[in-house]
């Protein structure tokens, strides 16, 4: 899949999260949306990444924005992560990958000279109008959810 730009129509979703109820993209009509995918709940990057949105969640939300975040680990591992770290963002599960494949962050990577499919954290974020506003590919965590803030309020 090629790399959703710009102005281009945000994949639908409908994916559980944890606390198990569905959550579809349709439900945030009118608001902003960044969606961020990472590898695995309770990484030290996946951590502080969850952790860092939690933080500026309410700065997120006075601009209008829902934060999601989305891995393939189960709904079960996602309440032990919230719970563990007091998350306050909401975790999609996309055991399916089906999202993932959608986005185009299901790649091929690599370890220690072994390869692997695996998720490519990056961030999308999706506008009140339903398109793609802005993407992050292959994201580092470290000043991240500072820049997609600073994006949130340019829009």
């Amino acid at each position: 899949m090629t790399e959703l730009a710009p102005g281009a129509p945000a994949p639908a979703i409908s994916l559980p999260r944890d606390g198990g109820d569905i959550v579809n993209l349709s439900d945030f009509s009118g608001k902003n949306v960044v969606l961020y995918f990472y590898p695995r709940d309770d990484t030290s990057g996946c951590t502080k990444e969850a952790i860092g949105f939690t933080e500026k969640l309410a700065d997120f939300t006075a601009l209008n924005t829902v934060i999601l975040g989305v891995s393939k680990d189960s709904v079960k591992k996602h309440d032990k992560f919230v719970a563990k770290h007091d998350l306050g963002v909401a975790l999609l599960s996309d055991e399916e990958g089906d999202v993932c494949e959608r986005y185009g962050v299901w790649k091929e990577k690599s370890m220690y000279g072994k390869t692997y499919m695996g998720i490519e954290r990056a961030t999308f974020l999706i506008g009140t109008d339903g398109k793609i506003a802005r993407s992050w590919p292959k994201v580092k965590v470290p000043g991240h959810v500072d820049a997609v803030l600073d994006a949130v309020r340019a829009l």
